[in-house]
């Protein structure tokens, strides 16, 4: 028997609902989406502001149709971190924008021409290993924020934390039900950080001495800098773009599922699409890191059965109000690096496994040789930190190489037998669905 919906996409609950259901929903992607500005280098406070506006965005131009939040994107992290070391802060934004330019372009092929060409460019075979890369890509930072300290020297201090905060998050994600199993990541911040205050860790000066208000540290194109668009940053960020599109296609999915809805149709894939790469332009021309759809998003809806856009909406308004707050801002700048480190653990890991789990629903047969030279040389490549130096400043680096030749090796290598459907939903619009 089908679940009773609580709030069908246009319900308004009362205020003091809303502000709960809509802090319920903020929650559950709060802990990952300031976890990809730490980790790379950006205000945490931006990426706030720049989620809550982007998704804002994404409802605007999905017509308040989509139930989804937005927030930082993992896959990302790597491409964004090797931009900043090669070619600087500048470009690595640019490369942002530009991520979210792709993401326009194709929502207009896909308007004109339907979405085949998308699943005959990536399927399974190519993304799942991709994602795999980006999951073990991180697993080294991961591990060297829990047990290294600031000067880069083994501290079994560090550990403890990392390993205290990694348990705390593994004990509310499989031992708890509902809510605190969707927000595992937030929960295990939160106890990291108290059990980090008790060992020293912590400093709440900064807190104390911040202001209520203040306008976070936006890295603005024309004022904060002069953009201008390099081979090396295209080459560095539009692959990674190319994949996290399989990722949107694989979520609304999902959300048709759960919300009972046909979003391929309508409002349509292309305005999804719209919707994502608009909200990764905003956060680009904020300073902030690409924003997309979060699988912890949906599970919030398909437990809580709360659809309402103006809950969505809510959430969003909520982080850029956080984004504003000195307070806010200076706690989660005050959270000590092993905490983040022991969420790493867990959170890359199970990035790694989805890509698996990509592969698996999708019915991939790794007894076929030509799928097992496409896993074995996208693992290869963007595992092992493979890159082509094009020039002295522009190089492809492992993940976008292993995208790109796991592409290429999908196109040209022939076909044993007829490849079975990703899933029967994607058969489905393939067969019967005329995307308006």
């Amino acid at each position: 028997m089908k679940q009773q919906i609580v709030l069908d996409i246009h319900d308004r609950p009362s205020p003091v609902k809303w502000l709960a259901l809509s802090i319920q929903h903020l929650f559950a992607m709060f802990g990952a989406t300031i976890l990809v500005p730490f980790l790379v280098g950006l205000s945490p406070a931006v990426a706030l502001v720049s989620s809550g506006v982007g998704t804002l965005a994404f409802l605007l131009i999905t017509r308040g149709q989509v139930p989804a939040y937005l927030g930082s994107s993992f896959a990302f992290i790597a491409p964004i971190i090797s931009a900043k070391a090669t070619l600087g802060p500048e470009q690595a934004m640019v490369g942002c924008f530009l991520a979210g330019l792709v993401y326009g372009i194709v929502a207009l092929v896909i308007k004109g021409t339907g979405i085949n060409w998308v699943m005959k460019l990536l399927p399974p075979i190519v993304v799942g290993p991709v994602i795999i890369v980006i999951g073990l890509g991180l697993a080294n930072k991961a591990v060297s924020m829990a047990m290294n300290d600031a000067d880069g020297n083994y501290s079994s201090q560090y550990l403890l934390v990392a390993l205290v905060t990694l348990a705390i998050t593994v004990i509310c994600s499989v031992y708890f039900k509902n809510i605190i199993s969707l927000i595992p990541i937030f929960i295990g911040i939160v106890g990291g950080y108290l059990f980090a205050y008790t060992q020293g860790l912590v400093s709440l000066k900064e807190v104390k001495e911040a202001p209520f208000i203040a306008v976070p540290d936006f890295y603005i194109p024309f004022v904060s800098y002069t953009p201008s668009i390099s081979l090396g940053i295209i080459l560095v960020m539009v692959p990674v773009a190319v994949v996290t599109l399989s990722e949107h296609i694989g979520h609304l999915l999902v959300l048709n599922k759960i919300v009972d809805r046909n979003y391929i149709e309508k409002p349509g894939l292309h305005r999804t699409v719209l919707g994502d790469g608009v909200a990764t332009m905003l956060a680009g021309l904020m300073g902030g890191p690409p924003n997309t759809t979060y699988g912890e998003n949906i599970g919030v809806l398909a437990i809580t059965r709360v659809f309402s856009v103006f809950v969505l909406g809510g959430a969003a308004v909520i982080a850029i109000l956080f984004g504003f707050s000195g307070k806010v801002t200076a706690l989660i700048s005050s959270v000590p690096s092993p905490v983040m480190g022991g969420v790493s653990i867990l959170l890359f890991g199970i990035i790694a496994a989805s890509g698996l789990r990509m592969m698996v629903d999708g019915q991939v047969d790794l007894g076929d040789k030509r799928n097992l030279v496409i896993a074995s040389i996208i693992l290869v490549l963007g595992v092992g930190g493979a890159h082509l130096e094009l020039s002295e400043q522009v190089q492809i680096d492992g993940m976008a190489l292993a995208t790109i030749v796991g592409i290429i090796l999908n196109l040209v290598l022939p076909k044993s037998k007829e490849p079975e459907a990703v899933t029967s939903e994607v058969e489905e619009v393939q067969e019967n669905q005329k995307i308006s």
